[in-house]
């Protein structure tokens, strides 16, 4: 029995340690009034409180947000409604069992039961997918660990921003129609791929742009049975998605008087940006483009460059005859990609990296794993590699510990908050704090979950010398960043007045 119980651990121990670093903080911050995070919590208020999408009540008691849509007399949040309706029914049972949570219990609530819940249940999925690509689970849980704590799955699973909860359904629907195409699930299992990606759409609009090549890639692969199976698997996937598409055109109807008008059609605080073009997209642009991928507060490839082990792994799984996959998750980044960079309101506001394409990164997880296992034979560069994982998880891990609401009028936010907070002994809300302990004390079982899975996988796969390659330059790449000017007076500005204001006591 122990030893049975020490296997499983030993199996799913990686899995646990992610989970309490995402359930140990808190990163709230009421003085900031979120307001990519409120709506949704209103919502999910009214529906239970109120039996009405209109979240004039919220409003009126704790005040409105820039993402408000007036429509009709009332306001309603601008969002898609997804994520507020799947933490609708752990709202209630909260409500009806214990009583009326305050507003930072309810962010709580919907924090955990629409982010970090199906994000931690997703890695377990993407964790068996992997083995479909890479047998060794060196590889793959370092490719884990590297997706949990270094890149924007980490702070849009554990805040209410709902783009984490549409990279799992998106993800989910490419997994299940992988399966089923290559005859590891039945073709009833399309129903669920259709489900996930419907889901994805209810649950942020931009998630279509990624679902379309998953389903030309079913199309293209099923086109070599029979027709009656390519029928089948059509409509089964057709009938998934019909009924969470069907829920989010009946909220439209019923909030903005139209299946075919969205929140965004009725803002008024960037009213500008979203009338341009259709819903906001007009062409790629330059720096958008230069922006969303390599500005220095902002870029994909600054924060996270271990994401570009994509491109080697590409050629890997290319070569290995796995072009479908490869040609599937390329189509998914190229789109998502032209879609940021024709958005006239890009940026988005207040977030930690370009946040509109955390859906993509599901999709480049292959291909990192296939690129990492290459280097298996090179135990340095492994390290190396390695080291540009442990920066991002610095940046990443790091800013969810102290203030993840990176300003988007900052030119190194990494150092003018993360690091500054770190060095000032100043962290985010975390369980420690119901005990009376603050400032670093408070955050060292984070920490050591982080580090210490951190650690343990790259010893795991490139021994401990690989893990002190890595060390060393991830410091290299932080040291480098900070050569980019910084520290003006509004940086400090920022700093002494919002961002400082907004966290507990230090030490």
């Amino acid at each position: 029995m122990i030893a049975a119980l020490r296997q499983r651990f030993a199996r799913h121990g990686w899995l646990l340690a992610i989970a309490l670093a995402y359930l140990y903080v808190f990163p709230y911050f009421p003085r900031i009034h979120s307001a990519n995070e409120l709506p949704r919590a209103y919502l999910v208020r009214a529906i239970v409180d109120d039996h009405t999408f209109s979240i004039d009540r919220g409003v009126q008691r704790w005040g409105s947000t820039a993402d408000v849509s007036p429509s009709r007399g009332h306001a309603y949040s601008n969002k898609a409604p997804g994520s507020s309706l799947l933490a609708v029914p752990f709202y209630a049972l909260w409500k009806w069992t214990i009583g009326d949570p305050s507003l930072a219990t309810t962010m709580w609530i919907c924090r955990v039961t629409a982010g970090i819940l199906p994000a931690l249940v997703f890695l377990a999925l993407l964790s068996r997918f992997l083995a479909r690509f890479q047998p060794e689970p060196e590889v793959r849980r370092l490719v884990l660990v590297a997706y949990a704590f270094g890149s924007m799955a980490m702070p849009y699973a554990m805040l209410y921003y709902s783009h984490q909860l549409s990279a799992v359904c998106a993800g989910s629907a490419w997994i299940f129609a992988v399966d089923v195409v290559e005859r590891r699930r039945g073709d009833r299992a399309m129903l669920a791929a259709g489900a996930f990606a419907g889901a994805a759409v209810l649950v942020d609009y931009q998630a279509a742009f990624a679902c379309a090549p998953v389903a030309v890639y079913v199309l293209v692969r099923s086109l070599e049975q029979p027709f009656a199976i390519v029928g089948r698997r059509l409509g089964l996937a057709i009938a998934g998605a019909a009924g969470p598409l069907a829920v989010l055109l009946a909220y439209h109807a019923a909030c903005f008087g139209s299946p075919w008008r969205t929140g965004y059609d009725s803002s008024q605080t960037f009213a500008v940006y979203h009338q341009q073009g259709f819903l906001g997209l007009t062409r790629p642009h330059l720096d958008a483009l230069w922006g969303s991928l390599f500005a220095p507060d902002n870029g994909l490839v600054t924060l996270a460059p271990w994401l570009l082990l994509a491109i080697p792994g590409g050629i890997v799984l290319w070569r290995r005859g796995e072009r479908d996959h490869v040609a599937t998750a390329a189509a998914v980044v190229v789109v998502m990609v032209l879609f940021v960079s024709s958005l006239t309101f890009w940026r988005g506001g207040w977030g930690l990296g370009p946040r509109y394409i955390t859906v993509m990164l599901p999709f480049a997880l292959p291909l990192c794993a296939a690129a990492i296992a290459e280097l298996r034979a090179r135990p340095l560069v492994l390290g190396a590699v390695c080291g540009a994982i442990v920066y991002a998880i610095v940046v990443y891990a790091g800013s969810i510990a102290t203030f993840p609401f990176w300003s988007d009028s900052l030119t190194l936010p990494l150092y003018e908050v993360t690091l500054r907070l770190w060095r000032d002994g100043v962290v985010a809300p975390n369980i420690a704090n119901e005990w009376g302990m603050f400032g670093l004390p408070s955050i060292i079982p984070y920490v050591a979950a982080v580090v210490g899975l951190t650690g343990w996988a790259i010893v795991r796969l490139a021994s401990w010398r690989g893990l002190a390659v890595a060390v060393v330059v991830a410091a290299l790449l932080v040291a480098a960043l900070g050569l980019v000017p910084h520290g003006d007076d509004h940086a400090e500005r920022a700093y002494v007045q919002t961002i400082r204001p907004s966290l507990p006591p230090a030490w």
